[in-house]
């Protein structure tokens, strides 16, 4: 798939097929996150790849949200990867934490790399941490950032509207629309 069909393709996606996730493939996603780049090359984060039953219907009641479908993506996915960072092990600039950043950074690249693999994938960050931790045997000084249940889509689903570029992006200054090449 070509880089901007991958962005285009990518959609929250909560049902899953119960095949499990093929090694080679979750090799280049793992090898995507990796080479994400990070603060000063600190790399503070760590994936937990979960595909035990036992383990994913613990994280599942990890989730906080308004409807059961995130927990339920958890329980009926082949796997679900957590992500998680020692702040300690990345900076702090005027008071930005950058493992989030460089979590997130990690997250999206795993996540774009599982689209390309024809994987769906739910980016999940309402938890509750002290849940996954106990249940994934996590250190303390470790913060859950993100989690995403992946595998095969069992789901037909629209991508949301494409943002308005007028509304978001801005030329030089904060009160100047950006006119260039908008689609």
């Amino acid at each position: 798939m070509e880089f901007y069909d991958v962005v285009e393709n990518r959609k929250s996606i909560k049902k899953f097929k119960s095949t499990p996730v093929n090694a080679e493939k979750l090799a280049r996603m793992i090898n995507a996150a990796m080479m994400s780049p990070s603060w000063k090359n600190k790399t503070s984060y760590k994936f937990i790849l979960v595909d035990e039953k036992q383990e994913l219907n613990q994280i599942s009641k990890a989730i906080m949200n308004n409807d059961n479908s995130a927990a339920q993506s958890i329980i009926d996915a082949p796997m679900t990867a957590v992500v998680v960072a020692d702040p300690n092990a990345s900076g702090e600039v005027e008071n930005k934490e950058y493992y989030l950043v460089d979590s997130a950074i990690a997250m999206e690249h795993f996540v774009l790399s599982a689209t390309n693999e024809g994987y769906g994938t739910c980016w999940i960050a309402a938890i509750d941490e002290d849940i996954i931790k106990k249940a994934l045997s996590i250190p303390q000084n470790y913060k859950v950032v993100a989690i995403t249940p992946i595998g095969e889509i069992a789901e037909s689903k629209e991508h949301y509207d494409k943002k308005d570029v007028k509304e978001f992006v801005f030329s030089n200054t904060w009160d100047n629309e950006y006119t260039k090449n908008t689609k």
